[in-house]
């Protein structure tokens, strides 16, 4: 068996030593132009020419949850493409947003800039019931995500394409239930896979049906993400602020003005990070389950877009 690795921006060598660890026997190695034809490839961002010369491929793997950049590429026909399950980042992304949510609502960022001017503050205790939180995706990560909130007795929502049932959230589902989940909202969170669907969803129209004062968390794909619409609405009363870890560009350019906007908190694309002993170990057994000719969990739907 021949493994290749194609992964952008990411350190090979460890990954290498994990697969070569799980498959002994195997040719584990990284894919440069011209090379062999490989039996499975691990990738993230690969190039066109990877896919167009991989042409005996039984299995695509890739080493994060989303997969937009991937189908943006002209896939074999036939090959599945697989995305971790998990993989160590649900628990991140719930710790991340319930983390953005509370600051936000215990308002910790006005303590924060109150204490570098040594200046001793009391702020009025909120309801929670005041602070209704809208979840929009309902995988592994939204259900998590959820799941946690409402630990916190914070009145949570969520709203998928397909019909989705979660003990403890108001589930809302497609168009028809679209509207009425963001006015059910106040602190929205973004969670959807990027799609052409959902391509600039946090626009103007939508983010203005979230109740007055909303916020938003935006932890899936900058793309996502009007930047003008958000700015503009912040600055006009209805929206409270946001907390980003995505961006349109990456890293976000310095001149942008997310930067020094007083009311939006900026993180770089830390909210769940890939954990690599995890995610060789779930590769790992997924390719031993398609040797076997069993199938496997997280097989990507092109047509879905996830």
């Amino acid at each position: 068996m021949r493994i290749s690795f194609c992964c952008t921006d990411t350190k090979a060598q460890p990954w290498l030593e994990g697969l070569r660890a799980a498959f002994p026997g195997a040719e584990v190695e990284v894919w440069s132009a011209g090379a062999a034809p490989a039996d499975y490839a691990v990738v993230w961002a690969p190039p066109q020419q990877f896919i167009d010369e991989q042409t005996q491929l039984k299995g695509i793997f890739n080493i994060g949850a989303g997969v937009d950049a991937l189908l943006k590429l002209r896939l074999p026909p036939g090959v599945p493409v697989v995305r971790l399950d998990d993989a160590g980042m649900s628990v991140q992304m719930a710790e991340y947003v319930c983390h953005a949510v509370i600051r936000h609502f215990r308002e910790f960022d006005g303590y924060e800039a109150d204490a570098r001017q040594g200046k001793w503050s009391y702020r009025k205790p909120r309801l929670r019931t005041d602070f209704p939180v809208g979840v929009m995706g309902l995988g592994v990560l939204g259900a998590r995500v959820s799941r946690a909130l409402a630990q916190f007795d914070f009145p949570v929502a969520g709203w998928s394409r397909s019909a989705k049932a979660i003990d403890g959230v108001k589930c809302f589902s497609g168009q028809a239930g679209f509207n009425d989940f963001l006015a059910a909202s106040r602190i929205l969170v973004c969670l959807l896979p990027l799609t052409p669907d959902t391509d600039n969803i946090l626009c103007r129209d939508t983010l203005a049906r979230l109740r007055p004062g909303g916020y938003v968390i935006n932890v899936a794909r900058g793309s996502h993400l009007v930047d003008e619409d958000l700015m503009a609405l912040i600055d006009s009363g209805h929206l409270a602020g946001a907390t980003l870890d995505v961006f349109r560009t990456e890293p976000l350019p310095a001149a942008h003005p997310f930067w020094t906007h007083p009311s939006i908190t900026v993180t770089p694309h830390t909210s769940a990070r890939t954990l690599r002993e995890e995610s060789i170990a779930q590769i790992a057994g997924k390719i031993a389950a398609l040797q076997r000719g069993e199938a496997v969990a997280g097989v990507v739907d092109p047509a879905r877009g996830y």
